[in-house]
């Protein structure tokens, strides 16, 4: 007798990026509706907003807090606001193009400016794993009680393994980053329960320019640098490109719908983060302790001031915030160098470039929190040439169709472009002593 024998194939179960996918098909198709389906949407405005918290954030906002009090937070309110715009912009690019911005770069401009860009570019994306790598290791050394180096080493082994998640997807990775985002959130409500609020004089000065002395100028474009960051504008239009591919013009209307609901709540959430970091700074030390110049110090100064849980909400905050910055700034540096020079390479090795300026200025003794104060007025210097790019792509009625700048768009851009320009030949003329 014959036996015909059956053999049994079992399909491996879809991963969290197949299911994610599948969810975003049936909310554009109409299918599925409700909190679900939006959150499926979300993900690239978090990574990216992961960038606009990161250690250089810390820097920055606790020396205006503690040296200004409440009187720099307009600059944190109008570098979020400008943000906002550049981020949307860039996820409009990449959904659609199809491409990123270092790749229209290289394959639209001048051989020579695409060189120079490409510079430019990577000594921005330096000058940020500079402040987010040697952040996360203050953080660390803090905690385990280690020298700066050792910390380091930490650092990087924890932000290389993280970047491993990539592997799986893109939804491991943005989850992760989520997680990151929400415990340094957390730490910071946790940390305003903890901290006397002036309530008016926080809304009074979020709204109200001013800049009292040419220190505060200094610190103001450290801002503008630390919250609206070059490398991320590149990031984001290339996190749109390979997440789910728009059918019709429909489904593309309804993809940027969902992103411009994103990115105005996962950056308006960072602002907020940002907004806390200075009013706690304010409320510990302006009164007492206004000097405060480091992270070190401002978190040895919380115990006394604030308790001792204060001052481990700030380094749980810090440390998520360096690991997770140092992740999503390896990634942006991979892009870069992949969308201007049209050749990849491996992981490993695009994170040992990074790191290599962290380690000197560590080696060399430099100060750490007044290295990233510098580096954020770098990035300033550096922004507006992703910008301009930006801009000038989206404008581009045979690249984007029906889905170019507004002249009101346009209109808003150029002028945070000019806003960002003019803050950076002021300070380049306070510099020179001029």
């Amino acid at each position: 007798m014959n036996r015909t024998a059956v053999q049994t194939v079992v399909s491996p179960s879809p991963s969290l990026t197949e299911r994610s996918r599948t969810t975003m098909h049936a909310a554009l198709a109409g299918t599925q509706r409700g909190p679900r389906a939006m959150l499926a949407f979300a993900g690239p405005a978090i990574v990216a907003s992961i960038a606009y918290i990161d250690p250089g954030n810390f820097a920055t906002n606790i020396q205006a807090g503690a040296r200004y009090g409440y009187a720099l937070l307009w600059v944190v309110v109008l570098s979020n606001l400008i943000a906002m715009l550049f981020q949307s912009l860039s996820a409009k690019l990449g959904l659609v193009t199809g491409r990123n911005l270092a790749e229209l770069c290289r394959d639209s401009l001048p051989r020579r400016w695409v060189i120079a860009m490409w510079i430019i570019s990577e000594i921005a994306a330096m000058a940020t794993d500079l402040a987010e790598f040697t952040g996360g290791s203050i953080g660390v050394s803090l905690l385990c009680h280690l020298p700066m180096l050792p910390a380091m080493c930490i650092t990087a082994a924890v932000t290389y393994s993280l970047l491993q998640f990539e592997k799986r997807g893109f939804r491991p990775l943005e989850l992760m980053i989520a997680a990151l985002v929400g415990v340094i959130g957390l730490s910071y409500v946790a940390e305003l329960t903890m901290t006397q609020v002036n309530w008016p004089a926080l809304a009074h000065h979020a709204v109200t320019p001013g800049i009292p002395d040419s220190t505060a100028l200094t610190l103001a474009v450290g801002i503008v640098g630390a919250t609206v960051m070059p490398h991320v504008l590149f990031l984001h239009s290339g996190l749109m490109q390979n997440r789910i591919a728009a059918r019709n013009d429909r489904e593309r209307t309804a993809l940027l719908k969902f992103s411009n609901i994103e990115v105005v709540v996962a950056l308006g959430a960072a602002g907020l983060i940002n907004m806390a970091m200075v009013v706690m700074a304010s409320g510990a030390f302006h009164q007492g302790s206004p000097d405060i110049a480091s992270i070190e110090t401002a978190w040895r100064t919380l115990t006394p001031l604030l308790g001792t849980a204060a001052a481990g909400f700030f380094l749980a905050a810090l440390i998520a915030s360096g690991i997770s910055s140092s992740v999503v700034g390896t990634m942006a540096g991979q892009m870069i160098m992949q969308g201007f020079v049209g050749f990849h390479i491996p992981l490993w090795v695009r994170r040992l470039v990074t790191m290599v300026p962290a380690f000197a200025v560590v080696a060399s003794g430099v100060d750490a929190t007044r290295a990233l104060v510098l580096s954020q007025v770098a990035l300033s210097v550096a922004l507006p040439v992703p910008m301009i790019a930006l801009v000038w792509f989206t404008s581009r009625t045979t690249l984007m169709g029906r889905y170019c700048n507004s002249r009101i768009t346009n209109a808003g851009a150029l002028i945070c472009t000019a806003i960002v320009l003019s803050l950076n030949i002021v300070l380049i003329v306070q510099a020179s002593g001029g």
